[in-house]
C-alpha cells in the first residue's frame, strides 16, 4: 500500500537543504497526501509552504515544530502539530531557543578551531541562510573543509553530544515542551524514541504531562522495531506517529518522504485529537 503521510519534514528554515516550495513540490511528486512540516525551534517555513501547497489541491500540510528537549543523559526530541504557532507565548520561547542555538555554534565553532579544524563562522551564518543556525550547518562546512565525507561523520565525532566540540544550550524538559505545544491547542509527540534509556518511564511521564503520540512508523527503523514501538503505544494510550525526517542531505541510504510513514488513520485520528485540544483551550 503506498505511503501517503508524513509527519516529520525539514526545510531551509531550520537544517534541510530544501526551501519549503521545494519540499512541497517533492512531497507532491511523490503521492503523499498529508505532511507536517517540522522545523527545529522556527515555524516561519509554514506560511510559504501553505502557499505553494494551492497549487495541489490534494495536499495537506500539518502545522508543526521539532523541540530539542533534556533529560538526564539524553537529548529528547518532542513534536507538535497543529499548534496555534502565531501566539506571542509560543513565538516568544521559539525565539529564545533560537538565540541559544547561535551561542552554542559560535562556541562549537571555537572548539573545533582548537582541536585543529577551523572553519569560518561567516560560512556556517551562510549555510544557514534564511534557516536557524545549527550542528548540521557546522557539520556542512566542516565536509567543504575536506574534514569528513559526509556530514553525519562530524556529528559521530565531534558534534553529537558526546562529541569533542559538543557545547550545551538553554533547553527545556520534555514535560515543558508538551506543556507548550497542548497550551498552544497543540498535539505532542517525542520524535524517534527507539533508543532512549527507560522508554517506558519516560513515555509514562510524559503522557502524564499530556503528550498524545509517538513515532511508531519512522522511516530509519526496521520491522522489529516498529512493531516494539507500536506495543508500547498501545500499553500507553498514544498516537503512532512517524515519518521520513527528510533533510535533503543526499547522505548514502537517506530514505525519502513517501519510504516510510504512517497509515491516513493515523493523520485522521491527529486532527481529530487537534480539534478536541483547541475546543478545550476556548474560554
Amino acid at each position: 500500500m503506498p505511503v501517503e503521510v508524513d509527519l516529520h519534514l525539514h526545510t531551509t528554515l531550520s537544517d534541510g537543504r530544501l526551501s519549503p516550495t521545494e519540499l512541497v513540490r517533492l512531497v507532491a511528486k511523490n503521492g503523499l497526501k498529508v505532511v507536517a512540516i517540522t522545523d527545529h525551534d522556527i515555524t516561519d517555513g509554514l506560511e510559504e509552504a501553505f502557499e505553494a501547497a494551492k497549487a495541489f489541491p490534494q495536499l495537506t500540510i500539518i502545522p508543526g515544530v521539532e523541540l530539542s528537549t533534556d533529560i538526564p543523559g539524553n537529548e529528547v526530541h518532542m513534536l507538535g502539530y497543529y499548534m496555534d504557532y502565531k501566539g506571542a507565548r509560543f513565538q516568544a520561547t521559539l525565539s529564545r531557543f533560537r538565540e541559544g542555538r547561535v551561542g552554542r555554534a559560535q562556541e562549537m565553532v571555537r572548539k573545533l578551531a582548537e582541536l585543529g579544524m577551523p572553519v569560518e563562522w561567516e560560512r556556517v551564518v551562510q549555510i544557514a541562510g534564511e534557516g536557524t543556525i545549527g550542528r548540521p550547518h557546522i557539520a556542512q562546512a566542516l565536509v567543504e573543509k575536506g574534514y569528513f565525507q559526509y556530514p553525519q561523520q562530524a556529528f559521530e565525532r565531534h558534534l553529537g553530544r558526546n562529541g569533542l566540540a559538543y557545547a550545551e544550550r538553554e533547553k527545556m524538559t520534555p514535560q515543558e515542551a508538551v506543556r507548550l505545544v497542548r497550551e498552544a491547542g497543540g498535539v505532542a509527540a517525542i520524535a524517534h524514541p527507539a533508543s532512549l534509556f527507560g522508554l517506558v518511564n519516560v513515555l509514562a511521564q510524559l503522557k502524564q504531562a499530556g503528550m498524545q503520540g509517538m513515532e511508531v512508523h519512522y522511516a530509519e527503523y526496521d520491522g522489529p522495531t516498529r512493531t516494539r514501538l507500536a506495543g508500547a503505544a498501545r500499553r500507553h494510550g498514544l498516537l503512532p506517529c512517524g515519518g521520513s525526517d527528510y533533510h535533503a542531505f543526499g547522505t548514502p541510504g537517506e530514505r525519502l518522504p513517501g519510504d516510510l510513514g504512517p497509515p491516513m488513520q493515523t493523520a485522521v485520528r491527529l486532527r481529530e485529537l487537534a480539534k478536541a485540544n483547541a475546543l478545550v483551550r476556548r474560554p
